[in-house]
């Protein structure tokens, strides 16, 4: 088995892993989890600087970010992420903006304009991170592609489980500048 092989069967296996763990969490275990994590990305700096936040509409098996959006669309511009072809492009997310369901299941605004302005941080999604920074996402390589043009603060967010010694990961692959789970914060 070649090199790149062994990477790709080692980051399935994590996937598969941390896909069954996700179905042990009740809606209370993750609300609370994310509190925590929110809690603790609201003091740090980089938030309260930002002006501009590129944040995912989570999904049911993400790290919820709901309550967080809705607490900050009057105070900073939310962006969310949307699914096109190979890249991700952004689009304005405001409290009464309408949501539909795009590529791959994922709630984006429902809006034609996309956004073009500044990032100041973006809160990233992943299937699991470690002690260096590493992301793991869903293989696609959205982040990674758009992280190649663009040096906003990144913060990787996800459940305590999501948080491993180490991980496979391929030359392309961008490192957080942060990873924050309720029990960890990984500077």
């Amino acid at each position: 088995m070649n090199y790149p092989e062994k990477i790709s069967s080692e980051k399935k296996e994590i996937r598969r892993k941390i896909s069954e763990l996700k179905k042990q969490l009740s809606e209370f275990q993750k609300q609370q989890e994310a509190n925590t994590v929110f809690d603790k990305i609201e003091l740090l700096p980089e938030f309260k600087t930002a002006k501009s936040i590129l944040i995912y509409w989570s999904t049911p098996d993400e790290l919820p970010t709901h309550e967080i959006i809705k607490k900050w669309i009057d105070k900073k511009q939310i962006v969310l992420p949307t699914v096109h072809g190979d890249d991700l492009i952004l689009k304005s997310y405001c409290s009464n903006g309408a949501l539909k369901q795009g590529a791959l299941d994922i709630w984006e605004p429902d809006s034609q304009e996309n956004y073009t302005g500044s990032i100041d941080l973006v809160i990233v999604p992943g299937v699991a991170f470690d002690m260096k920074k590493n992301r793991l996402g869903r293989g696609k390589g959205y982040y990674d592609r758009y992280f190649m043009d663009n040096n906003s603060t990144k913060i990787g967010v996800g459940f305590d489980f999501q948080f491993l010694p180490e991980i496979p990961v391929y030359k392309l692959d961008v490192k957080m500048d942060k990873i924050i789970t309720a029990s960890n914060t990984i500077e």
